[in-house]
């Protein structure tokens, strides 16, 4: 299986020129099982890099564009009536697919956003009482730009929560671009990439991710920079429990993707910008990235 992801982080390659820490955090969400908030300007590849996602696992791809007018009934799906059949039926919609890209999410009216709790957290939708289970493995990729807040409604703590990590492409670099502008001239296009992996072997690797072992030692650094977090006097609300659960999740599937079957400190580091910013609320305009910077300095290594 490690052939497989050295396949599959080849692949996104293809079509995202020189972001390989941004190609790993994306598979990492995916292998503990989570989901992604991707905080970045248009144009740098958001929509790319979900779609080559879906492509090279050989997945569904749906795509929803939030604005102020979407109903919770354009994410779930809805029931129509069948003139032929003269019964209602269900019209599945977009979040019945492997890889599911939220598009500008802080555009949806909170009453939308919140339709996206459930199927994020539980893999299932209720619509009239009646609950269906969405596409296994099921991957959620929300953007918003963190620059426009005109028309926007900023996501609550609730729904933040249910990101195991935000990331950030960034622009790049002059030697990026001008390979991407040779790459288009060439004719490479994301129809021409060829699936490498199946979405049943996500799922096994979703399993063998659980399996990596995090000693003792490690639990307690996740406990003690989670707690630090809560005890920081620039920080309104610290991370939740729940943080200290995906910060170990995703840190077995990083060190599963390096080719280990152990965590290491390191794993813990590298992760904890991603895993616990987006879930603090700091006082003062102070940066959450900045304040979990600092925890990572304060608390002991084991």
């Amino acid at each position: 299986m490690r052939e497989r992801i050295e396949q599959l982080q080849e692949n996104l390659g293809l079509t995202i020129v020189g972001k390989i820490d941004a190609i790993r955090l994306v598979l990492v969400a995916l292998l503990a099982g989570g989901h992604a908030l991707l905080e970045d300007v248009p144009g740098v590849g958001k929509t790319l890099l979900a779609k080559s996602l879906a492509r090279s696992i050989d997945g569904k791809f749906q795509r929803i564009q939030c604005t102020p007018d979407l109903l919770p009934t354009d994410i779930t799906g809805t029931n129509i009536w069948n003139q032929g059949k003269r019964e209602f039926e269900f019209l599945p919609g977009p979040v019945f697919a492997n890889i599911l890209l939220t598009d500008e999410i802080n555009r949806a009216t909170p009453r939308t956003q919140s339709a996206l709790l459930e199927v994020m957290e539980e893999r299932q939708i209720t619509v009239d009482g009646l609950s269906r289970s969405v596409p296994q493995p099921f991957f959620v990729i929300a953007t918003q730009n963190p620059i426009e807040y005109q028309g926007t409604f900023p996501l609550p703590e609730a729904q933040m929560d249910r990101f195991t990590l935000s990331l950030s492409l960034g622009y790049p670099t002059r030697e990026e671009e001008l390979q991407m502008l040779k790459r288009h001239q060439e004719g490479m296009i994301i129809s021409e990439l060829k699936p490498c992996i199946s979405t049943q072997e996500v799922l096994e690797l979703q399993r063998l991710c659980s399996q990596v072992k995090v000693e003792n030692s490690l639990q307690e650094y996740i406990i003690d920079l989670v707690r630090a977090s809560r005890e920081a006097e620039d920080v309104t609300l610290g991370v939740s429990p729940r943080g200290s659960v995906a910060l170990q999740r995703t840190t077995k599937a990083l060190a599963f993707i390096d080719g280990r079957d152990y965590a290491l400190p390191d794993d813990i580091k590298f992760l904890a910008p991603h895993v616990l910013s987006h879930r603090l609320i700091p006082t003062g305009g102070r940066r959450a990235k900045t304040i979990v910077e600092r925890l990572l300095h304060s608390v002991p290594i084991p």
